[in-house]
């Protein structure tokens, strides 16, 4: 596969980075997954800025734009031959030597992955599991999507496959926060609900999404108030909503759930009406 690396397209074997990068040092980088259609990233506005207030946040200073890098998401979709696919757009803070010194980040590494886009059918439905690993407190007001994931890495560790399972994080206090790779919502008596971003839960941009798209309740919860709901649904920017059949013992509505099939099919339409 072809990648962007720092201004150069080279292949994936080809690159290198310097041990010396805070990146690597300290774990000081974000990054944001998402995917084209018909060649075209969804959402891109919505994922730079996220990515660009949390590269604020740590004094990173990107040296590309808005449009310059949604340029390179089209151009490596065309250079690696495929129609459509799964991108990562990586932002560590580059070399800077041992120890905390930088007060900036002036220079740092900016890599573009790209990889095949395999999904199930739509509306393929998943199970869930709670997780023993409690979800972390994020270091600022905000989660970032960062370099700082071992939380989500020990986490995956509890579930087989991620294609199959999902694992549920609750948080500290014991409510409910949000998947391994996703944001949670359920259904009770038609009224859809999803933990608030105070639970230390990355604002998701699918789940911004939806939430444009019915009103939702957001709060803090209890796993009871989820084991008493009639649908669940997961979202992630690469595999839209996904409906899980089974938590534990509890049983769902999974995709013959009337809230999510209405909903998927509006997120859909949605889309195909997009000018991305």
């Amino acid at each position: 596969m072809w990648c962007f690396h720092n201004g150069d397209y080279v292949k994936e074997e080809d690159l290198r980075i310097s041990p010396f990068d805070h990146g690597y040092l300290y774990g000081l980088g974000i990054f944001e997954t998402l995917r084209t259609y018909d060649g075209i990233p969804l959402l891109w506005h919505e994922h730079f800025i996220r990515m660009e207030e949390a590269l604020k946040a740590y004094r990173i200073q990107l040296p590309y734009t808005e449009q310059q890098l949604r340029d390179v998401i089209i151009e490596l979709n065309v250079r690696n031959g495929t129609e459509d696919g799964y991108f990562r757009v990586n932002v560590s803070a580059g070399e800077a030597g041992i120890g905390l010194a930088p007060t900036t980040y002036p220079s740092p590494n900016v890599i573009i992955f790209q990889k095949p886009l395999h999904l199930p059918p739509r509306g393929t439905e998943k199970e869930a599991v709670w997780l023993e690993t409690v979800r972390n407190s994020p270091e600022q007001a905000t989660r970032f999507k960062s370099h700082h994931y071992a939380n989500n890495v020990v986490a995956r560790f509890e579930v087989p496959s991620l294609a199959d399972v999902e694992g549920f994080f609750l948080n500290e206090d014991g409510l409910i926060a949000e998947g391994i790779t996703s944001t949670i919502f359920w259904v009770k008596d038609s009224i859809v609900y999803t933990p608030s971003l105070s639970m230390g839960i990355l604002p998701g941009i699918t789940r911004a999404c939806v939430m444009q798209l019915v009103d939702v309740v957001e709060g803090e919860f209890h796993r009871e108030a989820l084991l008493q709901a009639d649908e669940c649904f997961i979202t992630t920017s690469i595999q839209e909503l996904i409906p899980i059949r089974r938590l534990g013992t509890k049983q769902f509505a999974g995709n013959q759930g009337a809230v999510y099939q209405n909903l998927h099919a509006r997120y859909i339409e949605w889309i195909k009406g997009s000018s991305f």
